[in-house]
């Protein structure tokens, strides 16, 4: 039996990032926010303009939405298929994600700029879950799909 092949994750070929981004239709954003000037908030618009459906993931902005979407505390109140999951949060909370991520059956996990955890990686690489760390999705979606 030959070892699993090791991701390497400071590089990922342009055509592995237009291949998730083209399946992609449906986008879960943890640490999403209705603050305009949050990062989050612009990517989010970005992308509801490129046409994706986005749930937007934040237990303190609870009551809120953003694109007729309302927060949701969890991914797991998500309640519909997610074809990716995108995080705007600390390195330290990603395990707690990737676990999440895990149940609600997320194929893909971005890991938004300066966001990298190597072992929460292992484990949703592990879990037959596609990794991208370290990448903007805006950026990798403007790039890539003009």
């Amino acid at each position: 039996m030959q070892p699993e092949p090791v991701i390497d994750h400071a590089h990922y070929p342009p055509d592995r990032l237009r291949k998730i981004l083209e399946r992609t239709k449906t986008i879960a954003v943890v640490g999403a926010s209705v603050d305009p000037w949050r990062p989050s908030f612009g990517v989010m618009n970005y992308l509801h303009r490129a046409g994706y459906r986005l749930f937007p993931v934040n237990p303190t902005a609870l009551g809120a939405s953003l694109f007729n979407e309302p927060f949701r505390a969890r991914l797991s109140e998500i309640g519909e298929p997610v074809d990716l999951v995108d995080v705007f949060r600390r390195p330290e909370y990603v395990p707690g994600i990737v676990e999440e991520t895990i149940v609600i059956g997320a194929p893909v996990l971005w890991l938004q700029l300066g966001i990298v955890h190597q072992e929460a990686a292992r484990r949703a690489e592990a879990a037959g879950i596609e990794v991208v760390m370290n990448r903007c999705i805006s950026v990798e979606l403007s790039r890539l799909m003009r």
